[in-house]
């Protein structure tokens, strides 16, 4: 598979731990890299972007084969594993930082970013109206080497116990007929 056929996306759905695990397990999904986007400073670190005072949210950029996962689907399983109906937080991580945004990095995809979230929001899925920010294109910046596979090398923390591995759980079960081998 040639680099020349892969797409990107990128997303922020509160912790990138969490969407980083998620999405790593997907076919389809050829990588998924933690890092920061949105923000006002040149390669911040994660204290930084902590602090609240960089704007940057945590997302993660997904490269993926669209033969195999289309964009659409990428934000259906995004809009579906996260709650888009909190505003700068998801559950106790609170901040701009946690936002739920959706840079969309040309028109093509704000289109069909606009139209999952209009499809989400008729669905009932949330009870609540969504508030996930759609924006244009952002540059990332990669997150440290650190912030890179946590879950999968963390486990047993007490973050990753409680908020990590429920959401890849479900992320899993919801789709079960998506996952890699």
């Amino acid at each position: 598979m040639s680099e020349a056929n892969l797409e990107k996306a990128l997303i922020g759905g509160g912790c990138f731990w969490c969407t980083e695990a998620i999405f790593t397990g997907l076919r389809g999904v050829k990588s998924a890299q933690p890092g920061y986007a949105g923000g006002r400073r040149e390669n911040p670190s994660y204290e930084q972007v902590c602090s609240g005072a960089t704007g940057h949210a945590e997302v993660v950029e997904v490269v993926f084969d669209p033969r195999e996962i289309d964009y659409g689907d990428i934000l259906r399983v995004f809009y579906t594993t996260h709650d888009p109906t909190q505003l700068n937080r998801q559950g106790n991580d609170v901040g701009t930082q946690y936002r739920s945004v959706i840079f969309a990095l040309d028109a093509a995809q704000e289109a069909t970013a606009r139209a999952v979230t209009k499809e989400i929001a008729e669905s009932g899925i949330w009870p609540d109206p969504i508030v996930t920010e759609i924006a244009g294109p952002a540059v990332f910046w990669e997150a440290e080497e650190k912030h890179h596979d946590y879950f999968a090398r963390n486990p047993e923390t007490a973050y990753c116990s409680a908020v990590v591995a429920p959401k890849v759980a479900k992320a899993r079960k919801m789709y079960r007929d998506r996952l890699k081998a």
